[in-house]
C-alpha cells in the first residue's frame, strides 16, 4: 500500500494547490480571464498576431468566438456594466475581423457569436 500524504504524491499536493488558488478568485475574475484568454485565441486564429496569417485558421476562430460570445452573454448580468461592456467591445473587435477575413462572407446574424449577440456591422 502507498502513502498518499502530500509529500509523497506531487500531483495531489499540486491539485490541492490549484484548488485553494480557484478558492481564493471571484466569480467575475475567472470569468474575465477565461474571456481574455478565447479573446486573445481568437485574434491569433483571425490573423491579428504581429506573424499575421501564419496562425490565421477561421474554423478555429468561428469556435473561440461562439464559445466567447456564449460565455459573455451568459455571464453579462453578474459581470456588471463595465466588466461586460470591455468585454463585449473585445467581442465585437474579433467577430469584425473574422468577417473581414473571411473570403465567403456569412450573411448577416450568421456569423460567429451572432446567434448570441445578434448581427455585427
Amino acid at each position: 500500500m502507498t502513502d498518499s500524504t502530500p509529500a509523497n504524491d506531487p500531483l495531489g499536493a499540486a491539485s490541492a494547490d490549484a484548488a485553494r488558488d480557484i478558492a481564493d478568485v471571484t466569480a467575475v475574475e475567472l470569468i474575465s480571464t477565461v474571456s481574455v484568454h478565447l479573446l486573445s485565441a481568437a485574434a491569433l486564429r483571425c490573423g491579428l498576431a504581429d506573424e499575421g496569417e501564419q496562425h490565421q485558421d477561421l474554423d478555429e476562430a468561428r469556435t473561440l468566438i461562439n464559445a466567447l460570445a456564449g460565455l459573455i452573454t451568459a455571464s453579462a448580468p453578474d459581470l456588471g456594466d463595465t466588466h461586460a461592456r470591455a468585454l463585449r467591445d473585445g467581442l465585437r473587435s474579433v467577430q469584425l475581423a473574422f468577417r473581414e477575413a473571411s473570403v465567403i462572407p456569412d450573411a448577416p446574424g450568421e456569423g460567429p457569436g451572432e446567434k448570441y449577440t445578434g448581427a455585427v456591422s
